[in-house]
């Protein structure tokens, strides 16, 4: 363990798409990551590195990982962990680091989403989108989400959404459109969305494409990219420094678990699989089937 890391008793991890994408060998670990599944747990502090002064053995928290997430431990820079919120739980503390992280740095620090612009959120029921529908409606952006069922979309708009659109039901350009466009979009599907999203961004739009379920390649506008001044922006959290994971956490801690603890931003979860049940759960987010977050129970060590 290094003087700047701390090492958890994993109560929970995460289950995230990329974990899926790992699994069927499309999305490698970065270099001297763990190829053990898992980007993010709740648990325990078991052990802190000499230069730690935030945390102390005993203490609660989650945490953002690179991976080692489907484990019984994991050891982790300090800068990508945090207390869990007040007032809730280990629980629910797993279902916060990954989504809130990707969506605060996506939305907030490369989109520099400001009051009253409209958001455009695909796949707006995944956990990523729940935390994302619940930060526009915290800090006062119109969104409007594409999901693929009535349940979905109400549970959405349940959250702070003010429309959306069943993606069952076909192009949701013209839907859009006549929602207002969007400022901005986070997409996590790519492929054919991406000329539809050209279509629906603002004059100096910006499209941040953060994963690729409908695949890598796309037909794109240049014209609308020069004469709209459409920024497209790619955007993975993986792979960043440890220094870009431990600002965006200390920007969470400021700015988002306040609002936890007042309950006016709620942890989504939607179903918990035993570790050994990690097939059933993978399987249950690959159908989706899931309405916010799935973690899996890690057995306390013996």
């Amino acid at each position: 363990m290094q003087a700047n890391e701390v090492t958890i008793k994993i109560a929970y991890a995460g289950v995230n798409r990329a974990d899926l994408v790992q699994r069927a060998g499309h999305y490698p670990p970065p270099p001297g990551a763990s190829d053990v599944l898992g980007l993010e747990v709740s648990g325990v502090i078991d052990e802190v590195g000499k230069d730690v002064s935030d945390f102390k053995s005993g203490d609660e928290v989650c945490a953002l990982l690179t991976g080692g997430g489907y484990a019984k431990s994991v050891t982790v820079p300090a800068g990508q962990v945090l207390p869990i919120p007040k007032g809730s739980d280990l629980k629910l503390a797993a279902t916060l680091p990954e989504a809130f992280a990707t969506a605060w740095y996506n939305l907030m620090m490369l989109a520099k989403l400001q009051p009253h612009e409209r958001v455009l959120l695909h796949a707006g029921a995944s956990g990523v989108g729940t935390a994302a529908v619940q930060l526009c409606n915290e800090f006062a952006a119109d969104c409007y989400v594409t999901a693929g069922s009535a349940e979905k979309l109400q549970h959405c708009r349940t959250l702070g959404a003010s429309g959306g659109w069943n993606r069952h039901d076909g192009d949701f350009v013209e839907a859009v459109n006549d929602w207002g466009g969007a400022d901005v979009i986070l997409d996590p599907v790519g492929g054919d969305y991406f000329a539809s999203n050209q279509q629906v961004l603002h004059d100096d739009g910006r499209l941040i494409v953060i994963g690729l379920l409908g695949g890598r390649h796309a037909q794109i506008d240049m014209g609308r990219v020069l004469m709209k001044r459409q920024r497209i922006i790619g955007s993975t959290l993986r792979n960043q420094s440890v220094a870009v994971k431990t600002d965006i956490m200390q920007q969470l801690h400021k700015q988002v678990w306040p609002k936890l603890a007042q309950g006016s931003i709620k942890p989504q979860l939607d179903k918990v699989f035993e570790l050994h049940e990690v097939d059933d759960a993978h399987d249950y987010v690959s159908a989706d089937k899931n309405i916010g977050k799935v973690l899996l129970k890690v057995p306390a060590a013996d």
